[in-house]
């Protein structure tokens, strides 16, 4: 079966027919998707830092490794060093291009491995402002596109994208993603709860380039508009070529992570 990626490399070949909204929507993803493909694998270390409505804040310490796979989504193993009480927590996820992504959170104090349900990936990770659906790879297939509208954020000429969760139990309506025209870099994204409302801001920021092809954002910045609360990511040390294979990534990782 002629998966939609196949059908967007033949695009070109086409006659040059005007695109409708939704296939240039769509073009903008694929596009985006093909210049992060062929990084292999990775680990960078990561600052989250939680904040309240009130300006309370608290810091943990976090390794993330990444695993690419081929005809698939991408597999991450999520692990906290800091604070102490939160020390050893691990987080498994695998993406999948279409049906439901698996992932499981390591909690050392009950000493158990939990599957998130299908139904409750749009609970919070970890109290933070990011969603369980929100920290997995996000691959085409998850998502119906429509192009909005050309736009200047930050000085960049942009795309402006229109972005449907396939996934039934998603916490959102719909996003609206900023993406810059000349390195297809995530800059924004806007994301609407299931009442229509603007519930969530992402602001990327920071960007540099790896293995000089790949462009990662030193910073993440989520804004919860409803709750006052906020999110800072902020990523460093990156490492590639660290020869992962996928018994890096299985369930008895979690327990390992330490």
């Amino acid at each position: 079966m002629m998966t939609i990626v196949t059908a967007l490399a033949l695009l070109p070949l086409a006659p040059a027919f005007a695109e409708s909204p939704e296939e240039k929507g769509l073009a903008i993803a694929v596009e985006d998707d093909r210049r992060d493909n062929g990084f292999g694998d990775y680990v960078a270390d990561m600052v989250m830092t939680l904040k309240n409505k009130q300006g309370e804040s608290s810091t943990r310490h976090i390794r993330s490794h990444n695993l690419e796979v081929e005809n698939d989504g991408d597999k991450s193993l999520v692990v906290f060093d800091r604070p102490r009480d939160v020390k050893g927590t691990a987080l498994l996820n695998f993406s999948h291009k279409t049906g439901v992504d698996d992932q499981w959170l390591f909690l050392p104090a009950l000493k158990r491995v939990k599957r998130i349900s299908s139904a409750n990936k749009s609970g919070s990770f970890m109290g933070s402002e990011f969603a369980y659906e929100d920290v997995t790879s996000q691959e085409v297939e998850k998502y119906t596109y429509k192009w909005l509208r050309d736009e200047t954020l930050e000085g960049m000429d942009s795309f402006v994208i229109e972005r449907i969760p396939a996934y039934e139990h998603s916490g959102y309506s719909r996003q609206e993603v900023w993406i810059d025209k000349k390195e297809y870099r995530l800059l924004k994204i806007d994301y609407y709860d299931r009442k229509q409302s603007l519930l969530k801001t992402l602001v990327y920021s920071g960007y540099n380039q790896y293995l000089d092809r790949f462009w990662y954002p030193d910073r993440m910045y989520m804004e919860n508009h409803q709750t006052g609360k906020n999110t800072l990511l902020e990523w460093s040390d990156y490492k590639f070529g660290n020869g992962y294979t996928d018994r890096d990534f299985d369930k008895n990782s979690l327990k390992r992570a330490r």
